[in-house]
């Protein structure tokens, strides 16, 4: 199966990219970015349960992506999502209770869970407030992504965003997580990290992922974006730079605001 999807292309002429690794899609605004990642995701999702018969997501939370949960709800073009054989996992989560109003889950399960149709077992929230979140949620990854043959038990799609400190899913800058090798998920915290403590999928894990898109967006973000792409720091200085698929595809969805234009 090929990982490439089938571009999306709106009647606008695609604007100069900045020049970022993986394939990068600069949009006029967000409605043209969703459009796009949602083309995207579409033939994604359908090409794995063609394949497997079923496709694993992995979401992140946060302002920028919550809007495209609920456009993917409302926008008949996305109704063929192959919810029923989707699990849906989350890219991270902050040590708070689900109905906690800065819970990732709550955010996403209230857009997702409750109205795609996604069985119950297949929806695959983080215990955060429990002391061995990090390791209950990898024992379940790996029993899931387990039941496909090796080389196929992978997250099939990864949702980022990047942060205005270049951090990404909760893989922060100067953190030991920072190193983490031999773990699917850990926790994360300390000064560095924007409080409360997470949990969090690991550069291992990501970087197996068949798709990953970063989705970045708004003006607030253009100076992050001109660094990532002229600078010369590390991943521990910009975490987003650990994000490198081995195998799979890297795809940027970028506004014009984002990139300065």
């Amino acid at each position: 199966m090929s990982d490439a999807p089938i571009p999306f292309q709106p009647d606008a002429a695609a604007l100069p990219a900045p020049k970022l690794w993986g394939t990068v899609d600069v949009r006029h605004d967000r409605e043209d970015v969703y459009d796009a990642l949602a083309a995207d995701l579409m033939v994604h999702a359908a090409n794995c349960v063609r394949t497997f018969g079923d496709f694993h997501i992995a979401l992140s939370g946060g302002s920028t992506p919550f809007p495209f949960y609920e456009r993917l709800m409302i926008d008949p073009r996305w109704r063929g999502m192959p919810w029923s054989r989707t699990h849906l996992w989350v890219v991270d989560e902050r040590r708070v209770p689900f109905d906690h109003e800065k819970s990732n889950w709550r955010q996403i399960h209230s857009i997702l869970g409750d109205h795609a149709g996604i069985p119950p077992s297949q929806q695959h929230p983080i215990e955060a407030v429990m002391p061995d979140a990090a390791e209950r949620y990898e024992r379940e990854l790996r029993a899931a992504l387990g039941q496909r043959e090796r080389g196929h038990d992978r997250l099939d799609f990864v949702l980022l965003g990047m942060g205005d400190n270049g951090h990404t899913a909760s893989l922060f800058p100067r953190n030991p997580v920072l190193d983490v090798r031999d773990r699917l998920v850990a926790s994360c915290d300390g000064p560095d990290v924007t409080p409360p403590p997470r949990i969090t999928m690991t550069y291992p894990l990501i970087n197996a992922a068949r798709f990953i898109a970063v989705l970045v967006m708004g003006a607030g973000k253009a100076e992050m974006v001109r660094r990532v792409d002229t600078g010369t720091d590390s991943f521990y200085e910009l975490p987003i730079k650990g994000i490198h698929p081995a195998g799979g595809v890297l795809h940027w969805y970028l506004d014009a605001e984002a990139c300065g234009l």
